[in-house]
Formats: C-alpha cells, structure tokens, sequence
C-alpha cells in the first residue's frame, strides 16, 4: 500500500525517469544524428549551399520535438493526477450509500481505499448507535410516562377517599396519608429524572477542585442513606484505609459515589450487607461497592455505563433514568480514573480507580 506522500514520489519519479530516458536519448541521437543525416543528404543531394545550415535546421528540429515530448509527458502526468482526484471524489459521493458495502480504487490508492472504507465503517456504525441511543432515550421516556402516572393515579385515589369519607377513622387517614405521601416522593423523584435528561451533556461537565477528607465524605454518604438502607433492611460496611485527602471536584465525585451506592440499594438482596472498601495506594486510591443481588450478564457490564441505558427492563418503578452511571463514567474519566463492574455469584462490585494527585 502506499501512502500519499509515495504515490506522489511515485508520479514525479516517474514523471523524472520518462524525461530522464528522453534526455538520454537525445544526448545519443545529437551526438550520431547531425552525422548521419549530413552522410545521407550528401549522398542524395551533395552539397548544396540551401543545406550549408543542415545542422542548424536538425538541432532546431530536435529541440521542437523535446518541447513537444516534454508537454505530453506533463500532461500525462497531471490527467494521472487528476485522475486520482475524480476517483477520490467518487469514492466520497458513495460514502454513505447503504448499497455500497466496499469502496474500491486504483492499487495506487490502495491507502485511500482502506482509509475511505474505514470512515464508511465508522459512519455506519456511529448511526447505527445514534439509532440505539435514540429509541432507549424514546423507550425511557415511554417508561416513565407510565411510571408517573402510577403514582399519580394512587395519589389522586386515596386523596379523593379521603375528601369522600368524612368518618374515616384516624388511624386509616394515618395510612392513605402516608401511601400519598410516599406516591408523591416518588413523584418528585421521576420529574427530577426528566429535567435530569434535558440538562444531560457530558460535554458540558466542569470540574472545580479542592482538598476533601474522603473519610468523611463516605460517613457522610452513608448517614445520608440509612433511610433506604432501613427500608430492605440493610447493613452498609464502611471500610476505610486510614485518613485520606484527596483533590477532586467534591460535588462530582460526591455524585459518583452517591450514585453507587444507590443503585447498590436498589439492586441489593433484602436482609443483606453493602460493603465501601476504601484502599488507598502509592498513586491511586481504589473504592470498592459490593452488593448481593442478581447476576449481571457478562454483556451487560459495559452497557450500563451507557447514556439511557436501564438494567431493569421490566420497567421496575424504582429503577432511574439510566443516566447516573454514565454520568459517573464521565465525571470519573474527567478526574482521569477509570470505573468498572464485576457480577458473579450473587454478588455485584463496582470499583472506581483515582489517581491521588
């Protein structure tokens, strides 16, 4: 294959080799020509005073015909060139044609073939996701309009009972309360979801560093959420290495780990413990989440830190906007970490990696 800096040495070396041989035979043809054309005109005319200059006219002649030849090895050289070009803007034309599989050109624009095939291959691809990404966005959607009206329906039920039944004992007003109340949190919680999905930018993410104590921001997290722990009964281990500091954005990575463990809570077993390993390193500090619950396929690991993306398909009403991890992928590439998952038997672990400095 050869690139394209060699295909143009190729055309000029060419184009200096065919000049070269012209030249060459020019030297041989001057030095023998003049001589064999005087030997012949004195055979047939002898010598004649008009042909005195015989030389001269052969020189003359000589250099016409070099002009001549070099013109047309030019313009042989720039109808290749221009060739190539035509063929190139050919081939672009047919980039995004879905009946064109494979794009193919001279053998001296092998590279440009492959390079041209490649971007076709990525374009495809690329739509191909923007499509996915397209119809999980509109099917997210679709979820939470269901789930809205769910919780709206149960509101408007029990409040409409409550404003019918004016001898409703107190410990019943007590209950429909309370199942209200909590149908309107989770009411709250879905409209904050879909004003989640218009601001969602990953490019628009900016981060603002300081010094924080990562002890504290994970007791903190975790006192922040022993109402959820509570709820299935759950135990939540705090394993910290030591008193760490840590320069970051606090209130990005503050979401990241209160993403991980949320989707810890809602994807853990009942009756089960939630462990924060906290390890510092030489360069790096590694946190760890791990949960019991249901085996994530082995496919799936990847996805889930993908824009809309929902583990929960069935349309669990607790489960968000699929937003959160990929959210927490961005804002841990930023920090130049990495994030990853892991399932297997019942247990599921989710590792961020940060570098301290």
């Amino acid at each position: 294959m050869k690139s394209n800096k060699n295909l143009t040495f190729e055309l000029f070396k060419n184009y200096l080799l065919q000049c070269g041989i012209m030249a060459i035979a020019g030297l041989v043809i001057l030095s023998i020509g003049p001589f064999i054309v005087r030997s012949l005109l004195n055979f047939f005319f002898g010598e004649f005073y008009y042909l005195h200059y015989r030389d001269l006219y052969f020189y003359l002649a000589f250099v016409i015909i070099c002009i001549l030849r070099v013109m047309a090895i030019t313009y042989k050289l720039f109808k290749k060139a221009t060739s190539y070009v035509y063929e190139v803007q050919s081939a672009t034309e047919k980039l995004f044609d879905k009946d064109i599989e494979y794009i193919e050109l001279s053998e001296e624009l092998s590279e440009v073939e492959l390079q041209i095939n490649l971007v076709k291959q990525q374009s495809e691809k690329n739509e191909q996701l923007v499509k996915e990404n397209e119809q999980r966005k509109n099917d997210l959607i679709m979820y939470l309009a269901h789930d809205l009206k769910t919780p709206l329906s149960s509101v408007i039920g029990y409040l409409n009972l409550l404003y019918d039944e004016r001898e409703i004992s107190e410990e019943l007003q007590k209950k429909y309360l309370g199942i209200s109340l909590n149908k309107a949190g989770r009411l709250e919680e879905l409209i904050n979801e879909f004003f989640e999905i218009t601001r969602f930018n990953l490019s628009e993410i900016h981060l603002q560093y300081s010094k924080i104590n990562l002890t504290i921001l994970f007791e903190q997290l975790v006192y922040e959420f022993k109402p959820m722990l509570v709820e299935k009964n759950l135990n939540c281990n705090l394993d910290v290495g030591g008193d760490i500091d840590f320069h970051c954005d606090p209130d990005k990575i503050g979401r990241v780990f209160d993403n991980l463990l949320r989707n810890a809570i809602l994807y853990s077993y009942e009756d089960t413990v939630i462990q924060i390993l906290v390890t510092p390193k030489e360069q790096e500090v590694e946190i760890c989440f791990i949960n019991e619950g249901d085996d994530i396929p082995q496919e799936k690991l990847t996805q889930m830190f993908e824009q809309f993306y929902r583990l929960d398909v069935s349309r669990n009403t607790k489960g968000g906007t699929g937003l959160g991890l990929a959210i927490a992928k961005q804002i841990v590439e930023l920090h130049r970490g990495t994030i990853c998952a892991k399932s297997e038997n019942n247990q599921i672990e989710m590792k961020v990696i940060l570098p301290i400095s």
